[in-house]
């Protein structure tokens, strides 16, 4: 497998050098700035895998897939976790924080390896599901009121004392009788992810997400404040291919 380094920091770059090749990979080229990455990516064939850190001498690394369409898959190293988010957006493996653990470095690359031998569905499955008739609205009746609430403004569902419950963006909370793995089925897996056993997210409704222990991922959602909301470890992937749809 080849792979570029894109790293300002020349320590830096030479010690993910010796951890790579420890892997048995190759590395073709390290790259040290926005501007040298985007001239080489332009005259150059893609490698296997970029790894990146997002912060660089010149300006953030985002700035070269504004630039040149990289055809390479991509895994992100910085100190720094408040980019996690876009970083996810531009479809990157994983999002790794420095220092460099190496079991993590070695289990990124596997991830990336059983993605390039996964079965990929063409985009016109894809349509034909989105496109599928999934509920719009949730009727709900509180004591003498039948409330009606669309999909589009439900943050989240979730489940607590055996019972499930959505929480819509004026941050107000309703019961509903259905389990939420019905529910998971009723609404459109474009728009709705299961994150774990508990919760049922909006992608509308994501305020941040930030790196959490274990490889797992924290959801801050724009109201719903109540409980943590974590990516299972074995969600994460999945969820970081639904957030680039």
């Amino acid at each position: 497998m080849k792979i570029v380094i894109i790293e300002d920091e020349k320590p830096a770059a030479r010690l993910l050098k010796r951890k790579v090749e420890n892997l048995n990979c190759e590395v073709v080229m390290i790259l040290e700035s926005v501007t040298e990455s985007i001239e080489w990516f332009l005259s150059n064939e893609h490698p296997d895998l970029v790894l990146v850190d997002i912060q660089l001498s010149d300006g953030l690394s985002f700035e070269i897939f504004e630039q040149v369409a990289i055809k390479s898959a991509v895994i992100f190293t910085t100190a720094y976790d408040e980019y996690a988010l876009k970083a996810f957006k531009l479809n990157s493996i994983d999002y790794l924080l420095k220092p460099i653990d190496e079991n993590e470095l070695k289990a990124a690359i596997k991830k990336f390896l059983a993605l390039q031998n996964k079965t990929v569905f063409n985009q016109q499955s894809l349509n034909n599901v989105y496109s599928s008739n999934f509920k719009k609205r949730f009727v709900i009746k509180t004591g003498n009121i039948i409330k009606i609430i669309d999909v589009n403004d439900i943050e989240c569902f979730y489940s607590a004392f055996k019972s499930s419950f959505l929480t819509t963006i004026e941050n107000r909370t309703f019961s509903l009788d259905d389990s939420l793995e019905t529910i998971e089925n009723e609404v459109n897996s474009k728009d709705f992810f299961r994150v774990n056993r508990q919760f049922l997210i909006n992608l509308k409704a994501i305020k941040e997400i930030s790196i959490y222990s274990n490889s797992r991922l924290k959801i801050s959602l724009n109201n719903y404040k109540e409980e943590e909301i974590i990516v299972s470890r074995e969600k994460v992937q999945a969820f970081k291919e639904w957030i680039s749809r």
